[in-house]
């Protein structure tokens, strides 16, 4: 009782779904399955012609409204230049609306252009973190939609234990308390409680058809305790010891902080 554990405890991390930001023939696959990829390293390739002939559209727009802001620019200034007899006031205005219209549709053109390279860069899909590939469902000539998954990348630096404890070992949890988890395969690790979980899942608290509580009326004497989520840091990982996540593990508190009571404050005498 003074020293809490739990079997329910399981390795964990964080898995990136990667899925490619443009849609195309996928025509390169740099990587396999289970292999360790660096951040920025190139994980498959979608096919980037019309992506390329895009950029040379936005190009050759962004050249035509570059040409057509110089003329209204120069336009204006010349009427401007010109005698109130020879140009009305309202040509001028004429001249100088031009000009501002001219000028926005020439940033519009910088930022199509803008957005036509960054999907011709998107075309490359690089791993956003250090990790594992694992379930690669990509392969060249596979047809890549936009922000469908094509593999799942696991973190690795992100691995931590979760263990769940019943709900009575909850007044001995705190956080930074020393901790130990044992794995399956008999390797050790050390940690500390990182967090505890502020909720659960109610399986009993269902809604009826009028969205009023259906109640079991039905009510079982004996009661099992509720588990709660704590997340564990690992501290130590030795070099060789390879964690998998979903893995099982057991987790045991070595030793908790104190709780820390506040006092009421004294009174005077």
């Amino acid at each position: 009782m003074e020293s809490p554990w739990t079997r329910d405890g399981r390795v964990k991390a964080d898995v990136v779904t990667i899925g490619a930001d443009v849609a195309g023939v996928v025509t390169d696959v740099r990587v396999h399955d289970n292999q360790l990829v660096n951040k920025g390293d190139v994980l498959f390739v979608v096919d980037d012609e019309r992506y390329r002939n895009a950029v040379a559209a936005a190009e050759a727009a962004l050249a035509a409204q570059a040409v057509e802001k110089g003329r209204r620019s120069s336009e204006a200034r010349r009427r401007a230049a010109l005698d109130d007899a020879v140009v009305s006031l309202e040509s001028r205005e004429t001249a100088q609306y031009a000009v501002g219209t001219a000028s926005a549709q020439y940033r519009a053109a910088q930022a199509a252009l803008k957005l036509a390279q960054l999907n011709l860069e998107r075309t490359v899909v690089r791993a956003p973190v250090t990790g594992y590939v694992t379930n690669l469902h990509v392969h060249t000539g596979d047809f890549a939609a936009v922000g469908a998954a094509k593999l799942a990348l696991i973190d690795n630096a992100s691995f931590y234990v979760m263990g769940y404890f019943e709900e009575t070992r909850l007044p001995l949890l705190r956080p930074g308390a020393q901790v130990h988890v044992q794995l399956m395969d008999g390797v050790a690790l050390r940690g500390h409680i990182e967090s505890i979980a502020r909720g659960i899942t109610d399986r009993d608290a269902s809604t009826g058809r009028e969205l009023l509580a259906d109640v079991n009326p039905t009510f079982n004497w004996v009661r099992l305790a509720q588990r709660v989520p704590v997340r564990v840091h690992i501290d130590t990982l030795p070099k060789d010891v390879p964690l998998v996540a979903g893995t099982t593990c057991t987790v045991t508190i070595v030793t908790a902080p104190a709780p820390v009571h506040a006092t009421a404050p004294r009174k005077a005498a």
